[in-house]
C-alpha cells in the first residue's frame, strides 16, 4: 500500500466553522423553532438611539433578556415606555450575530393589561350590539341650524379649547354649553354619564358633543364602560362622539349618532360655516335674481304680442262698414231676384194665356193692374228698406268718435296712451295728449280737482 492510499483510507478530520456562521446557523434555529410571542415583563435600561430604534432590557424576578425595537416599528407604538413601566410585547427570539447576543426583536409593544382590556372591549361590544344599540335605524340625524351646542369634556382638556376654536371660527353665532366631568381617572364613566343624563333632562341644546384628546386605551377606558353607552342610547339630543385620534375606537363611537375622528372634526361635523351657508343663499338669490328677470323678459314680450293684436276703434269702424256695404249688396240683389223670377213668370203666363184665349184684352187690363200694384209695392218695399238702411247709416255716423270732436268735445290720454275719464287719473306737474277734431296737442296739468259727492 502506498503512502497516498493510506491517507485517503484515515479516518477524516471534523470540520471548522467560524464564529459568524456559528452564530448565524443559532439565530436561524432559533427563529425557526420560536414563532412571534407575547412576553411580559418589566423595562429596565431604556435607551432611544439617535436613529430612532429602542433599546432595553425586558425582566421579571427571576430573569432577564434584552431586546430592541428598530423604529420602524417604535413610531407605530403609540406610547414611549421608561424604566419600571410593566408592558407586554410581541417579539421574535433571535441572536445578534455581531456580538452572540440573545434577544428579542419587538414587533409591537403594549402596557400590561391591554389585552385584558380588549378582550371587555369586544365582549361588551358584542353584548351591545345584539341588544341593538348600534343599529342605524336608531341612530337620529343632527340639527341643520343648531342654536345651541353642548360639550361633555374636562374643562381642562386640550380637546376643549380645540372645539371651542373650532366653533367660534366656524359659527360663532351658535352658544355653547359646557358640561364639566372628569374625562379619566376612578369613577370617570359614571361622571361621564351623569354629565351626559343632566344635559339630556335639562334639553337646552340641540346637539351634544362628547369629547376628549387621544391617548392608550387605559386613557380612553371611561367610553368604553357599559353605563356610558347605554347613557348614550337613551339621552334624547343626538351625541357626537369625538374621542380620541382618528385611529382611537371606542363603545361610545359605535353607540353615538355620528362618530368623528377627532374633537375638532365633532365640532366641523355639529356646525356649517356661516360663510357657506352664507355663499349657499348669495348662490340662490343670484338664481331667484334670473328668475324674476326671465319672468319680466316673458311678460313683456306677451305685452307687445297682445298689443299688436289690439284692434283700433276706427279700424273696427272701417271693418263694420265694410260688412255693411257687403250686406246692402247681398239686400239689394235678394230684391231684385224675386222680382226678375216674378216678371219672367208674368211674361210666360202671359203667353200662356194668349195661347188659350183668343181675346184676352180685359185679362190683360187686369193684369196690368195687377202688375202695376206690385210694382207700386215693390217700389213702397224698396223704399221702407233704403229709409231702413239710412237710418242704421245716420246711427253708425252719430257713433263715430270723429263727429263727436266735430262738436267741440276732445278726448284725453295720460303719458301711457291710456284713456282718462275720471280726474283721479291725472296728477299734477304730468303731461297729457288732448285730441280734437283736426289734431292733438300736449297739455301740462298744473293741478286737479275732483268733485266730491255730497249728501243732502
Amino acid at each position: 500500500m502506498n503512502p497516498s492510499q493510506a491517507l485517503s483510507n484515515a479516518p477524516s478530520a471534523p470540520s471548522v466553522i467560524t464564529v459568524s456562521a456559528l452564530n448565524q446557523a443559532v439565530a436561524k434555529m432559533l427563529e425557526r423553532h420560536f414563532p412571534l410571542a407575547w412576553v411580559s415583563g418589566e423595562i429596565s435600561n431604556f435607551t432611544r438611539a439617535a436613529s430612532g430604534h429602542w433599546y432595553f432590557t425586558l425582566k421579571d424576578d427571576s430573569a432577564q433578556v434584552r431586546a430592541v425595537m428598530f423604529r420602524g416599528r417604535a413610531q407605530y407604538a403609540g406610547f414611549t415606555p421608561r424604566d419600571g413601566d410593566k408592558v407586554e410585547v410581541r417579539a421574535l427570539v433571535t441572536l445578534y450575530a455581531a456580538r452572540g447576543d440573545f434577544q428579542l426583536g419587538v414587533e409591537a409593544i403594549r402596557r400590561a393589561g391591554v389585552g385584558n382590556l380588549y378582550e371587555a372591549f369586544l365582549q361588551l361590544k358584542e353584548k351591545l350590539q345584539k341588544e341593538g344599540l348600534f343599529d342605524a335605524g336608531r341612530k337620529r340625524p343632527l340639527p341643520r341650524f343648531p342654536r345651541t351646542i353642548g360639550i361633555v369634556t374636562s374643562p381642562q382638556a386640550a380637546a376643549l379649547r380645540d372645539v371651542l376654536t373650532t366653533l367660534r371660527r366656524r359659527a360663532p353665532h351658535v352658544n355653547v354649553i359646557l358640561y364639566p366631568t372628569p374625562v379619566q381617572g376612578e369613577n370617570a364613566g359614571q361622571k361621564i354619564a351623569q354629565a351626559i343624563a343632566t344635559a339630556s333632562a335639562r334639553a337646552e341644546c340641540d346637539v351634544l358633543l362628547l369629547c376628549r384628546g387621544g391617548g392608550s386605551i387605559e386613557d380612553l377606558w371611561s367610553f368604553n364602560e357599559e353605563v356610558v353607552a347605554r347613557t348614550i342610547a337613551h339621552c334624547d339630543i343626538p351625541i357626537i362622539s369625538g374621542v380620541g385620534h382618528e385611529t382611537d375606537i371606542t363603545i361610545a363611537d359605535f353607540v353615538a349618532d355620528l362618530r368623528a375622528p377627532t374633537p375638532t372634526a365633532a365640532a366641523e361635523l355639529a356646525v356649517t360655516a356661516r360663510a357657506d351657508w352664507i355663499a349657499t343663499l348669495d348662490a340662490q338669490a343670484e338664481s331667484l335674481t334670473r328668475a324674476l328677470k326671465r319672468l319680466l323678459t316673458d311678460n313683456a314680450q306677451s305685452l307687445d304680442w297682445l298689443s299688436r293684436r289690439l284692434v283700433s276703434p276706427a279700424a273696427t269702424i272701417v271693418h263694420e262698414r265694410l260688412k255693411l256695404e257687403g250686406l246692402n249688396t247681398r239686400l239689394t240683389h235678394a230684391m231684385r231676384t224675386p222680382l226678375t223670377h216674378a216678371r219672367f213668370t208674368l211674361t210666360h203666363l202671359s203667353t200662356r194665356w194668349l195661347a188659350q184665349l183668343p181675346d184676352t184684352r180685359a185679362k190683360r187690363i187686369q193684369l196690368a193692374e195687377h202688375a202695376r200694384r206690385m210694382t207700386a209695392s215693390m217700389a213702397r218695399t224698396g223704399t221702407h228698406q233704403r229709409q231702413a238702411l239710412d237710418a242704421l247709416r245716420s246711427q253708425i255716423e252719430l257713433l263715430n268718435p270723429q263727429r263727436t270732436l266735430e262738436r267741440g268735445y276732445a278726448m284725453v290720454s295720460d303719458e301711457q296712451g291710456n284713456i282718462v275719464r275720471s280726474p283721479r287719473q291725472l296728477h299734477p306737474r304730468t303731461t297729457v295728449t288732448v285730441r280734437l277734431a283736426d289734431g292733438a296737442a300736449q297739455v301740462g296739468v298744473a293741478n286737479v280737482q275732483v268733485l266730491l259727492d255730497t249728501e243732502v
